[in-house]
């Protein structure tokens, strides 16, 4: 083990989250944070990582924007042919992670997963920048291409081909929304005692516990 790396370590001293702190429903707890995180200038404060699992039981994880949230759940778009959109189909339960270190919170979320609406996504989609409405029919996500140029013409052509009208919406192109069942709050504390207050989905109502860190 690498001395330099080993010797990294913060105490976290910000804040404490107790259980009578908290609301009854997790959603009405996240609103609560992420009112909080909002205030707080946080860069890319909607930025979490997404696990999924493809078909062969391997894990996968990357960095996706929160476009949304509603009381049912979190919302995210992407291209439904990527490697992220194929993990979906084979397993559609999915680990969620928000970590905001200016408050020294992480909100740790597991839930199943769905495709939104076409009227939805094409709502969403027709709100976004041109430069990104193109993009999404310029890139075949997650497949193998030979070089940059490639990817910069099919941009070219795409500006091109779109220039005098509306973009349409790719089919291959949406959004989903992740239905919880399990959402846990982290709190860093000094010495490593983290508080975590964790919230699962059971017979028709969220049961709120803490967890040992």
């Amino acid at each position: 083990m690498q001395k330099d790396i080993a010797s990294l370590r913060r105490d976290y001293q910000m804040a404490s989250l107790d259980e009578v702190d908290t609301a009854a429903h997790p959603m009405d707890q996240f609103t609560h944070w992420w009112e909080e995180a909002i205030a707080s200038n946080i860069d890319e404060v909607n930025a979490f990582v997404l696990s999924t699992i493809d078909d062969k039981n391997a894990p996968s994880s990357r960095v996706v924007l929160l476009k949304g949230y509603t009381p049912e759940g979190f919302i995210f778009f992407t291209n439904y042919d990527s490697d992220k959109g194929k993990e979906i189909a084979a397993n559609p339960i999915v680990a969620m992670n928000f970590f905001w270190k200016e408050l020294e919170r992480q909100v740790r979320i597991t839930g199943t997963i769905k495709k939104i609406s076409t009227e939805d996504s094409g709502e969403y989609f027709h709100s976004r920048p041109l430069g990104s409405q193109v993009g999404a029919w310029a890139s075949p996500q997650s497949q193998v291409i030979a070089n940059r140029e490639f990817l910069e013409k099919n941009f070219a052509e795409n500006t091109e081909k779109y220039k005098e009208g509306t973009v349409p919406l790719p089919p291959h192109w949406g959004g989903y929304i992740v239905h919880p069942f399990k959402m846990e709050f982290w709190q860093g504390r000094s010495s490593r005692l983290h508080d975590r207050i964790q919230y699962s989905f059971e017979k028709d109502n969220w049961v709120k516990v803490r967890l040992a860190p």
